[in-house]
């Protein structure tokens, strides 16, 4: 009876800490999944900023245009604000868009190799719970997924980063703008 009971719990000592490993791929999974979040709120934000920028800098440009028309210090400035505001909202966009790392094996956590490359539906469904019972295979899989949300995550955060700096730079050019538009009409 004893020697039963041993066989019984071995599999149950083997598999002692797999509830908690899940937890931690899939609380890590979670974590980077926020961070992309985190870096579109972010390109969003300085998005808006620029919304309203613009659209303050729009309602004055007339009045701009006939105080300072042909001085070429103030178009050189100009040019320059212009081109970083530009790059900075490039960078704020280019966040946004899809990045899919596709360059891998096949992962049951990816929703394009789901449709793509387990067949149809019941296969899929075969694969992913043959997959789910065999933990060496389930955490592979979820540390590749891990390792793949991460690159597109640093990806994102690069924009940001990019278009932020461009965002100070532009800030710092506007305010050269503004001082030699004053100046210039005193």
């Amino acid at each position: 009876m004893e020697q039963t009971a041993a066989l019984i719990e071995e599999p149950r000592i083997k598999n002692k800490h797999t509830d908690d490993l899940i937890d931690h791929y899939w609380g890590s999974i979670n974590y980077v999944t926020s961070l992309i979040k985190a870096s579109e709120l972010k390109a969003g934000l300085i998005l808006t900023f620029y919304g309203i920028l613009l659209n303050f800098i729009y309602q004055s440009w007339g009045m701009l245009i006939q105080e300072v028309f042909s001085d070429l210090l103030f178009d050189v400035l100009a040019g320059f604000w212009f081109f970083c505001t530009a790059a900075s909202i490039f960078f704020s966009v280019r966040c946004f868009m899809p990045k899919i790392e596709g360059n891998y094996d096949k992962n049951i956590f990816f929703f394009g190799d789901v449709i793509s490359k387990f067949g149809n539906i019941k296969q899929f469904s075969k694969t992913f719970y043959d997959i789910s019972l065999d933990e060496d295979q389930l955490f592979e899989q979820l540390g590749e997924q891990i390792y793949i949300i991460s690159k597109i995550a640093a990806w994102k955060f690069r924009n940001v980063k990019r278009s932020i700096h461009l965002l100070a730079l532009s800030l710092f050019l506007l305010l050269v703008v503004v001082v030699y538009y004053i100046l210039a009409t005193l």
